[in-house]
């Protein structure tokens, strides 16, 4: 034992050894990276993680092929224990992991739109966590219809194979799928440094949207396939703008919510769609969780009755609960209503790409081309070899006594081919296949009908010519497989599209205290609320030096306040969103608490109320606008309107009208009028110009306007005008306010 110690030691003072290790320990990090990582790293992206454009990662396609190679494209339905043992011919990876991917393809796991494996026994189900799958020795498995438009061809050189792990045999690089499978199957992968995220889409649509985009690249893809299709169904919040973004990027997301209905009789909830990227355990753990925390008291129990007939969520409401708005809140605070992020990234030619639905379009298209025309040259090649074995037959028709005359006198079996070779002037493959003729079928009649072939022959050569040389022609054979599988296994949306807009979502409202409170607004945007307690007993209101009060309200904390600014933008807040304040403080800096624009400054604040009443808009140029206040109510929790009103003039003065009074406008040049709002037409749109009230001379403009109460005018019957617009009139000094001093 101490020998062997000794000699350990000394091994290791040998100063080659100590050498070598210290060159191993200096090695940089970026050659350990580029021997070492790097391969690692192209090998998950490339051959693992990320899609082809035939949709399928590798995983998929050597059990899918291997799955056709068994016969189960046809057949009967076998073990799915055999079919795993087959496909590791392929994929030398453990059972358990090629078992999960066939579990996925599955009609039973229903996972996909288009689930390429009829499956028979327990597979799971996506929905559910706990619902695991039986063991592959239970259950069996057969190839789904679908998958023979995967296979179209294959053996017809649509596709390279290259050699398997071992080189005992061939397989597919890519499946010849006749449909854009890649945008059918939804597809989720995690590699190196990158990702790939893609959603389904309904297989009759994209199939349609196909046809009409090879037609026309400048086809609206949203016209024929407006919004991704998901097996569990559920509902699609639908923007038009965010789905044009996704479509045309290859990134982006959208909401998908559960589908409910309430049964009145029990008094209960039924959710019976949920959406694809939750399970039903995860919804029933966070409504528990919510309803331990004290955030939801609507709710008595909350059951999984889930059974053979599908997904089935019940929720026992406490008597006098509104369903609508607890599942308003539940889609807000629970995964009944969630995110499906979209990171379209494919491999394209072994380089990974992100690419809108258009770019994909293209590539398969371009992909799906070549497939057709490699199909039609191996056609072409076969008819060919065919016709030239005929065109010798043909030779032998002029004297097929001369042709049994030598073969009758030749000696060797070898001389024979030669010597029709000889005698007829054919070649050598000709001579085999009329060397191969059956004696029986040595007469005219046989040799007359295989001749009779030729001119079909050269008419459909022909045409493959044709269709070789002519774009065309190939675009329109792909326009008709995929017409046909359109109409073969085309079904209905799983997934229902409901408008963003029109959905009402979870207020906070209801959760916020309510109380009164006064308001007070600032020249240069300084914002208080204050309670009526704290009001009472506090003193001055504190300014900044040079600012002043512009407004103040009496309102209550679960308000809604709007604020006008002079870039013609509308911001939206609660009286709840600011914190209760005092005199002595300076208040919110409005500007940067609504994150105006820079330099943006506000004209007015508004109590919209039920937004029943209007708005008065008054222009430097004498115009004046009256708009209805519902022209700004918004069903979603938008907080800046753009075009608030029009930009033709500067907003002068603002008015919240609650019911008709008269209006005193000013001109720079002294002049002053006084019309009654009822002199105005309410309008809906926002941006209206409005209509002349004062009649303004060249540079000159209205500067300001105020009520006829909140004026000092003595004497209105002077400044009053019938009819609109007019010049008004000069203001006089007792009109203005201003108080003459006199001499004592």
């Amino acid at each position: 034992m101490a020998r062997k110690k000794q000699e350990e030691k000394k091994k290791f003072d040998n100063p080659n050894v100590v050498g070598l290790r210290a060159e191993i320990l200096e090695q940089p990090i970026t050659e350990t990276l580029e021997t070492n990582y790097m391969p690692y790293a192209m090998s998950v992206i490339v051959s693992r993680a990320i899609p082809e454009i035939d949709g399928f990662k590798p995983s998929h396609r050597k059990l899918l092929y291997t799955m056709m190679k068994m016969g189960l494209l046809t057949g009967g339905r076998t073990k799915s224990a055999n079919i795993v043992g087959q496909t590791m011919r392929l994929n030398p990876h453990g059972d358990a992991a090629i078992y999960e991917t066939m579990v996925r393809l599955s009609a039973g796991y229903e996972a996909l739109l288009t689930p390429f494996v009829d499956s028979k026994g327990n597979f799971g189900k996506v929905y559910s966590r706990d619902m695991s799958c039986a063991a592959p020795r239970y259950t069996e498995a057969k190839l789904s219809a679908i998958c023979a438009e995967l296979f179209r061809d294959i053996d017809k050189d649509t596709v390279d194979f290259v050699d398997n792990y071992d080189g005992s045999m061939q397989e597919p690089t890519l499946l010849p799928t006749a449909f854009p499978n890649v945008l059918v199957s939804s597809n989720l992968g995690i590699a190196v440094g990158m990702a790939s995220q893609i959603c389904g889409f309904n297989l009759a649509e994209v199939c349609d949207t196909a046809v009409a985009w090879i037609k026309d690249p400048e086809h609206d893809l949203l016209s024929t396939m407006p919004a991704p299709d998901f097996p569990t169904g559920g509902e699609l919040l639908y923007d038009r703008a965010q789905m044009e973004s996704i479509y045309r990027s290859g990134r982006g997301s959208f909401k998908v919510r559960a589908r409910w209905r309430f049964v009145e009789k029990e008094n209960i909830i039924e959710i019976y769609e949920i959406p694809y990227t939750t399970t039903s355990e995860a919804v029933i753990d966070k409504v528990r969780e919510l309803i331990t925390a004290g955030k939801i008291r609507e709710i008595n129990d909350m059951r999984d009755e889930t059974d053979l007939s599908g997904l089935r969520l019940a929720i026992d409401l406490k008597r006098g609960t509104d369903p609508e708005k607890l599942m308003q809140k539940l889609f807000k605070l629970t995964p009944l209503q969630d995110s499906f992020p979209c990171n379209f990234n494919i491999l394209v030619a072994g380089n990974p790409r992100v690419m809108g639905v258009g770019e994909i379009l293209e590539e398969w298209t371009a992909w799906r081309m070549d497939c057709v025309r490699r199909r039609v040259y191996f056609d072409l090649g076969k008819k060919k070899d065919k016709l030239h074995l005929l065109r010798g037959l043909e030779q032998i028709l002029l004297d097929i006594d001369k042709a049994i005359d030598i073969i009758r006198h030749t000696e060797l079996e070898a001389d024979v081919v030669p010597n029709l070779m000889l005698g007829f002037e054919i070649d050598r493959v000709q001579a085999e296949f009329v060397a191969e003729i059956k004696l029986r079928n040595i007469n005219r009649e046989y040799i007359l009908k295989r001749t009779d072939e030729i001119e079909e022959l050269e008419r459909e050569i022909e045409e493959l010519e044709g269709i070789l040389n002519n774009r065309r022609k190939l675009k329109g054979i792909i326009i008709d497989e995929l017409r046909q599988i359109s109409k073969k296994y085309g079904a209905p949306r799983k997934t229902g599209i409901v408008y963003a807009s029109e959905v009402e979502e979870y207020s906070e409202e209801d959760a916020v205290e309510d109380y009164p409170v006064t308001l007070f607004l600032s020249n240069e945007g300084y914002f208080k609320k204050i309670t009526a307690q704290s009001l009472r007993m506090s003193g001055e209101q504190k300014y900044k030096e040079g600012d002043a009060l512009r407004a103040s309200f009496e309102t209550t904390n679960r308000a809604e306040l709007l604020f006008l600014t002079d870039r013609q933008q509308m911001y939206k807040a609660r009286v709840s969103d600011f914190e209760d304040g005092k005199a002595s403080q300076l208040g919110v800096y409005l500007p940067a608490k609504l994150q105006m624009d820079e330099g943006e400054g506000i004209l007015a604040m508004l109590l919209p109320g039920d937004y029943t009443k209007h708005l008065l808009l008054i222009f430097e140029n004498g115009k004046a606008a009256r708009i209805e206040m519902s022209a700004y109510e918004t069903k979603t929790n938008r907080r800046k309107l753009i075009n608030a009103c029009s930009d033709k003039s500067p907003v002068a003065a603002v008015f919240h009208l609650a019911e008709e009074t008269d209006i005193v406008c000013y001109s720079d040049d002294g002049r002053a009028l006084i019309f009654n709002t009822a002199q105005l037409q309410p309008k809906t749109s926002r941006t209206t110009q409005g209509v002349n009230v004062m009649s303004i001379k060249p540079k000159r403009a209205l500067v300001r306007a105020e009520t006829l109460d909140q004026s000092a005018i003595a004497n209105p019957a002077r400044y009053r005008v019938r009819s609109l617009p007019g010049a008004g009139a000069i203001l006089k000094p007792e009109d203005t306010g201003a108080q003459q001093m006199s001499l004592l």
